[in-house]
C-alpha cells in the first residue's frame, strides 16, 4: 500500500525531512505575501502557485533539500 499523498500544501509541508518543513514554509510565506493574487494549492503532489490560472512557480522536497521552480513563461522586472 502507497503512503497518502498530502492534500493540502500544510500538509505536503510537513511531510518534508528534517529542517525541509521550516524552509518550505518560509518559502510558502514570501510567495504569499509578494503575490498574494495568486493562488496556490497542491497540484500534481507538490505546492504550486498561479497567477492567472498559469502555474509559476513551485517548492518542492528533494533527497538533500529543497527545491524552488519558477516556469510558464512569466517575466520578471526585477534586474538580475
Amino acid at each position: 500500500m502507497s503512503p497518502t499523498k498530502p492534500t493540502t500544501i500544510e500538509a505536503y509541508n510537513r511531510a518534508q525531512a528534517g529542517d525541509d518543513p521550516a524552509i518550505c514554509d518560509r518559502l510558502r510565506a514570501l510567495f504569499d505575501r509578494h503575490l498574494p493574487e495568486a493562488e496556490s494549492k497542491i497540484w500534481h503532489a507538490h505546492p504550486v502557485w498561479f497567477l492567472g490560472g498559469n502555474p509559476c512557480f513551485i517548492h518542492g522536497g528533494l533527497k538533500r533539500g529543497i527545491r524552488v521552480l519558477f516556469w510558464s513563461g512569466q517575466s520578471f522586472t526585477t534586474p538580475g
